[in-house]
């Protein structure tokens, strides 16, 4: 009797436990803790937490460039962190300077930051597609007046003589250029590498953060993880796991990701860029365990036939980034034999951090989960509000009291975080002005003080997170919110097409704004071939009608930003004006439009779009 008994108290409490995640919480609150322990002593906010503490010497030179944990004993040598240091003193950098850093993804992007914080300076990671005046501003905001500039051709045309700067090389590795207008930096600075380092506090930056919020962001990686502080997350071990990033390292997810697994011990390939016919390749032949992902990549590599015998010869059993669709995650998994997922909702300059390590169906397709415990203590630190969606981005306040308010978590809304001081949270660098349009005041009460996060999300009754939109991606339709990214995973999940790309577009005559896909198809599949009646059945069988897109737009290629994200700008500056397409999108300039007729999409015309100008058209 009793042994019946305490087996099914054991079952009722595996049960409870699976239900609300206790014992993950739990977990989870008591690394935290220990967290903070560590930080404050180590000397809390005020001192540095990074320093170089792995040897970057020993790495493998292959198409991608491995760099071992550090007991691994593989061949291949580069300039190591001393050999650079001396190099940087003589180029006139000092502690407290900020390097520009215009390189390609390398070994030596690695060497050169470390390099930077044996100084006691700091890497200003660049955008190595950024040329001109964009390239300039950047210089000047970080106020840096030495720019290390890739040898890659592409780069010395960008960031090199194109930019009046020089080059001084050393060894035929890095190239260190100085702005014509660098004054003499005086006398070479000396200590140890620690010693000016710790010249600066927590306030100077270390990558896309301030040292003080590095620390919080390498620790959330871990912790959140379910491994306890310092350890590595999602089960990796030093000398066995290898990571393979292709995404660029002036990009946070990049950067703070490799960083944190190489101050662990863990093995990175490094490719220089992302590249969809080198991906599987270079996996396989790196031995990677998991891979960094942000945005589209994943669709991109779904879409593309890949080798067949290159399918399932890899090692990799995760994926670790953020921006994954729901309609693409399960079919990756599935066609490519990737079992694990983590997939994060953060930002380098937010407060807002959210992770899900997805290990089976539960967790699947969202963003973040939150036990019993969490949802509890974080009630009133992650909290949605509602937004005035007349304006598109500001938080909606009562007209008789002033203030916000709060909807419930299963609806959703934006994610306001709750802040005690603005002081230690520097968004943007020395821009007090953006920075502070990034927080709200009295928003519930008098006095209170939020972060906005800038994203709208909801959280079912089970503690999944999921993204709903960015803010300015909502519109209005026929007096509806509309979500972008609820329409675009429907889409995306009709045969025949590879990525939608949805945005609101002003028409004529009508308030609000239109619903408009960006469709790109499968190679298998033409304009011509896909059944449009089927689509708008479609469509209209999983969407609200009010959300249901008036125009498509077949575009021969996706828009995409720098780091992988989707692009909306241009396409919806373009709208659906026939005169107007390819003014913006200058490669899209044989996109075709179609509009919503009755059960099917047909073309819209030039002669259609003046019927709307001239009222004789409704929609």
């Amino acid at each position: 009797m009793a042994l019946a008994a305490g087996s099914a108290m054991l079952a009722a409490a595996a049960y409870l436990d699976g239900k609300y995640q206790l014992r993950r919480d739990w977990k989870l609150v008591r690394n935290q803790k220990e967290g903070e322990r560590l930080h404050a002593q180590r000397g809390g906010q005020d001192v540095p937490v990074v320093y170089p503490g792995r040897d970057l010497q020993k790495v493998a030179q292959r198409k991608s460039h491995l760099v071992p944990g550090p007991d691994s004993d593989v061949p291949g040598t580069v300039r190591d962190v001393r050999k650079i240091r001396p190099v940087a003193l003589e180029q006139g950098i000092r502690p407290g300077d900020l390097v520009a850093v215009y390189l390609l993804n390398s070994v030596e992007f690695f060497a050169v930051m470390f390099a930077c914080h044996c100084i006691g300076a700091s890497p200003a990671l660049i955008n190595y597609n950024l040329e001109g005046r964009p390239l300039h501003h950047c210089l000047d905001v970080c106020e840096s007046k030495v720019l290390v500039v890739d040898e890659d051709e592409k780069c010395q045309a960008r960031g090199g003589r194109k930019q009046g700067l020089h080059r001084v090389e050393e060894d035929g590795h890095l190239h260190f250029g100085q702005r014509i207008q660098t004054a003499n930096r005086g006398e070479t600075a000396g200590g140890s590498g620690r010693e000016l380092a710790e010249r600066h506090g927590g306030n100077f930056p270390v990558l896309p953060y301030l040292h003080q919020r590095y620390h919080g962001a390498a620790q959330g990686l871990c912790i959140q993880s379910e491994s306890t502080y310092y350890n590595l997350p999602f089960g990796c071990k030093p000398g066995v796991d290898c990571w393979y990033n292709s995404m660029p390292l002036y990009h946070g997810t990049g950067i703070i990701s490799t960083t944190t697994l190489l101050l662990g011990g863990v093995g990175l390939a490094i490719a220089p860029k992302f590249s969809v016919s080198g991906f599987w390749p270079d996996v396989t032949e790196s031995g990677a365990t998991f891979f960094i992902y942000v945005g589209e990549t994943i669709r991109y590599l779904l879409n593309a036939p890949p080798p067949p015998e290159q399918l399932r010869k890899h090692r990799l059993r995760g994926a670790y980034g953020n921006g994954l669709r729901p309609d693409v995650w399960t079919k990756f998994q599935e066609r490519f034999g990737v079992p694990e997922i983590a997939e994060f909702f953060s930002s380098s300059e937010g407060m807002l951090h959210l992770l899900v390590w997805d290990r089976g169906p539960y967790l699947r397709d969202c963003v973040g989960h939150h036990g019993l415990i969490q949802r509890y203590r974080m009630r009133n630190t992650y909290v949605p509000v509602r937004i005035d969606h007349e304006t598109g981005d500001e938080i909606w306040r009562d007209p008789k009291t002033g203030f916000a308010q709060r909807v419930p978590y299963e609806e959703g809304g934006e994610i306001l975080v709750a802040v005690p001081d603005q002081k230690p949270w520097q968004v943007y660098w020395k821009n007090e002005e953006a920075s502070n349009k990034r927080f709200a005041r009295d928003v519930f009460k008098k006095g209170d003080l939020w972060y906005r996060s800038g994203d709208s999300l909801r959280r079912g009754k089970d503690g999944h997170w999921y993204f709903l939109d960015r803010l300015g991606d909502t519109f209005r339709w026929k007096s509806e919110n509309v979500s972008t990214a609820e329409v675009a995973e429907v889409l995306g999940r009709f045969s025949g097409i590879a990525e939608a790309n949805v945005y609101g577009v002003s028409v004529p005559h009508h308030e609000g704004r239109a619903g408009c896909a960006a469709i790109h198809l499968d190679p298998a599949v033409s304009a011509d071939t896909l059944d449009y009646e089927k689509l708008a059945a479609f469509a209209k069988s999983e969407l609200p009608k009010y959300a249901v897109p008036v125009f498509l737009r077949m575009v021969s290629a996706s828009s995409h930003i720098h780091n992988h994200k989707q692009n909306k700008v241009l396409l919806r500056k373009e709208g659906v004006d026939p005169d107007l397409i390819g003014t913006e999108e200058k490669g899209n300039k044989d996109d075709t439009i179609l509009w919503l007729q009755g059960d099917r999409y047909v073309p819209f015309e030039r002669t259609d779009w003046k019927s709307l100008q001239a009222s004789r058209a409704r929609l």
